[in-house]
């Protein structure tokens, strides 16, 4: 009830970003127009660009919005922002959540309870469902900025859950369906491709682990290949019958966006930009370089699409996806020593958080992708709860460049300050102790410094006119630290026990 009253308050205040106009343009994109048009349509600059699936749901949606404001579903009427379009839009959000709830529920059933209280309020279960359903990164990117992220991760988390239930062929399904919801879920396919070719495909292990060829089941690889096959086929099939696949993989993959967000998203490439930043103004003030040649992006646009490295060389897809690829090889342990269904889930982070730290174009919200399923592996074992609270404490502070108005403020601060209060004091009376070192704790304690420089030194300084992109840039690099951080001790844990299992069968 208090989690509803929550949603239902949050709904009813009058904001409403840019992603309110995304969305009611495909309700009237998908309404209004045929299916050969819909991603020819460009009246708008938010152009239909997420998978068929997606567009088909948002046509559903378009039959109940009409009884809400039939002027939302006009593709003319741009910025179209009725009472009434506002109200369905964030209904439609709380409504589809009940897929969140569910997979919540699933994902708790999975729990394992050795390390439980015998208070309820202290069972993991019971901690991981308030770190889902209060989840501060998705409450203020689906109910104040607005999206349907809690619907599609609900999917993500009921994928898993049946994965660790043992119900593999549905857990492909639903992960399936996903891709073909939105495409940003290719980030993890290759955990789900090396995990249910390892441990479904092949049914037996040798006595030290490794894979039993002569186990092999056709059967079960026709079984994944049809359910592919057939979502995709439902999915894609219309536009590839009228000859427009590659108008619509155009659409899915811009890669003319340029390498980097408008806000850099707290990756290694807002790094690397900051390191050329700083590299081209000391060449400027030494004299060694020539403002007039520099490209003026770098060096006065502050945070844009298209960023044109002045130094160093400038990064191209094809280089982000071998960093992506080199990042997550790691996850080739699920082949090697398989270790069930969280062997899995352990490699399905480690591939999300490697594609959101290379990945090109990344988008801020992207790090729920880690951070959401993270959350299961953060009740059970004392050193993820460790790193799951740097990342998800680092990576949720990111998302507050998403809520910049003055009304925003408070809610994003007092949400945040509730769910991060709630993590640390939960999981540390769960595993009987601290869970972070001094110079953890010192980075965490660094983000409260540069929220006031960022929303109250700044805004007061002479340059907030003539650099307004610098806040952007000390959060986005400050974050970039710490999930760095997390990352690579992540990766480090998923190393260390992949050399103890080899260990032990020595």
């Amino acid at each position: 009830l208090a989690s509803v009253s929550l949603i239902t308050a949050l709904a009813a205040l009058p904001l409403h970003s840019t992603d309110f106009e995304v969305h009611r343009n495909w309700l009237a994109i998908t309404h209004s127009l045929p299916v050969s048009k819909w991603y020819h349509e460009n009246t708008s600059e938010w152009t239909l660009d997420y998978p068929p699936l997606f567009a088909w749901f948002e046509y559903s949606l378009s039959h109940v919005a009409q009884h809400f404001d039939k002027e939302m579903l006009v593709v003319q009427n741009l910025l179209y922002t009725s009472p009434a379009t506002i109200l369905f839009q964030r209904l439609s959000v709380i409504v589809t959540d009940i897929v969140f709830i569910y997979a919540v529920k699933e994902c708790c059933r999975s729990v394992r309870e050795e390390k439980g209280s015998k208070d309820l309020l202290g069972h993991p279960f019971f901690i991981l469902a308030a770190l889902l359903l209060w989840n501060f990164g998705l409450l203020i990117v689906d109910h104040i900025h607005f999206q349907y992220n809690g619907f599609l991760f609900g999917i993500l988390l009921l994928s898993v859950a049946r994965h660790l239930q043992g119900r593999h062929l549905e857990g492909a399904l639903l992960f399936t369906v996903l891709l073909n919801l939105k495409h940003i879920y290719l980030y993890i396919a290759p955990a789900y491709g090396i995990f249910l070719l390892r441990s479904y495909c092949f049914t037996e292990d040798n006595t030290d682990g490794s894979v039993r060829w002569s186990s092999f089941s056709p059967v079960r690889l026709v079984a994944l290949g049809s359910i592919v096959i057939s979502v995709g086929a439902l999915s894609f099939g219309p536009f590839i019958a009228m000859g427009q696949l590659p108008q619509v993989l155009s659409r899915l993959f811009p890669f003319k966006r340029g390498l980097c967000h408008a806000y850099w998203a707290p990756n290694v490439w807002a790094l690397y930009n900051m390191v050329d930043k700083a590299l081209s103004v000391l060449g400027v003030r030494l004299k060694l370089l020539d403002v007039a040649k520099l490209p003026k992006a770098s060096m006065t646009g502050g945070l844009v699409q298209e960023f044109q490295h002045s130094i160093l060389p400038s990064v191209s897809p094809s280089i982000t996806l071998i960093c992506t690829l080199l990042s997550i090889m790691v996850m080739l342990s699920i082949w090697c020593r398989p270790r069930g269904a969280r062997g899995f889930l352990r490699c399905l982070v480690v591939c999300a958080l490697g594609s959101f730290m290379f990945g090109w174009h990344v988008h801020e919200k992207a790090i729920l992708m880690a951070i959401l399923p993270f959350s299961i592996l953060a009740v059970e074992s004392r050193e993820d709860a460790g790193i799951f609270l740097m990342l998800t404490t680092t990576g949720h502070y990111s998302l507050f460049p998403l809520l910049f108005t003055a009304a925003e403020l408070p809610i994003k601060v007092l949400l945040m300050l509730l769910f991060t209060l709630y993590s640390f004091t939960s999981l540390k009376k769960l595993f009987r102790g601290s869970l972070l070192n001094p110079l953890e704790t010192t980075y965490l304690l660094g983000l409260v410094a540069v929220e006031i420089l960022c929303e109250v030194v700044y805004p007061l300084s002479p340059w907030q006119h003539t650099m307004p992109f610098v806040p952007l840039l000390v959060t986005s690099v400050y974050c970039s630290l710490g999930v760095c951080y997390s990352f690579i001790r992540l990766y480090v844990s998923l190393l260390r026990q992949h050399g103890t299992d080899k260990h032990k069968q020595l």
